[in-house]
């Protein structure tokens, strides 16, 4: 199962920093968190960036091992 981290915003929308999540490429992947934790954490990813092994991703073909890390990044203010 792939780790989804969760940063700043993503983790509030999500109600986790991190959790377990079988999928089998990016699109499905994001799909299932949609559909786990509703239209809160659906807008923060539309304006967030996805890393998959540290690096962007945006492909929704993207294939994902089984044992990949993501992290959701919304944007962050300040600097």
């Amino acid at each position: 199962m792939a780790t989804v981290r969760y940063f700043a915003a993503a983790a509030e929308a999500a109600g986790t920093t991190t959790e377990q999540v079988h999928a089998d490429d990016l699109g499905s992947l994001l799909a299932d968190l949609r559909e786990r934790h509703g239209a809160e954490l659906a807008r923060v990813l539309e304006r967030s960036s996805v890393l998959h092994e540290g690096q962007y991703v945006t492909d929704p073909a993207r294939a994902l091992a089984h044992d990949a890390v993501l992290d959701v990044l919304p944007p962050f203010a300040g600097g």
